[in-house]
């Protein structure tokens, strides 16, 4: 069976993902996405297949889905954000382990074909506590025109839509702890 960008789901079943919990990915869960999942991702993905607006869309949709089976697996709910001094607790993801997570799950996107209108570039951060902004990382996409788009799910909690802005306007923001 073809789905969207021509991934077989027969090849993508294998879609296995060591994912980072307990801050500073100090623990991690192997996770597999079922056949179900799968499915519901390439039905995401499949919306996004017009144009990058409607593939952000179908990402911000599909990377709820991979953290629902993820939380799921690790059975814990992730909270949105960090509780400052509650590191190394299962389940709870820093900006660390949710832009590793995104970001090794958008490759996956990528490798399938399910990405059409966007390529993965490196994961970056803002802030340097001097700036009045705690560090903080995010995964990120580039465009076919070469914007630069920020894929963050930190701020709500596992299996929460992440946020999906232009790269730009994701580092001017922080300050204080704002979105």
């Amino acid at each position: 069976m073809i789905f969207a960008g021509g991934a077989d789901i027969a090849e993508a079943q294998g879609a296995s993902f060591r994912v980072c919990h307990g801050y500073d990915c100090y623990r991690s869960t192997r996770v597999t996405l079922t056949a179900g999942d799968l499915k519901r991702i390439a039905a995401a993905m499949a919306q996004g297949m017009k144009s990058a607006e409607a593939e952000r869309s179908a990402v911000r949709r599909a990377v709820a889905i991979f953290e629902e089976r993820s939380t799921a697996v690790i059975g814990v709910r992730d909270k949105a954000k960090m509780q400052f001094g509650r590191a190394r607790i299962k389940g709870q993801m820093d900006c660390i382990d949710e832009s590793t997570n995104t970001d090794h799950f958008l490759k996956f996107l990528q490798s399938t074909g399910w990405l059409r209108h966007h390529r993965m570039a490196r994961k970056t951060s803002r802030g340097f506590f001097l700036d009045g902004r705690y560090p903080h990382w995010t995964a990120v996409l580039k465009d076919e025109h070469g914007v630069l788009w920020a894929v963050d799910s930190w701020f709500e909690p596992g299996g929460g839509l992440p946020d999906v802005m232009k790269l730009s306007e994701w580092k001017q923001r922080g300050v204080g702890g704002q979105r």
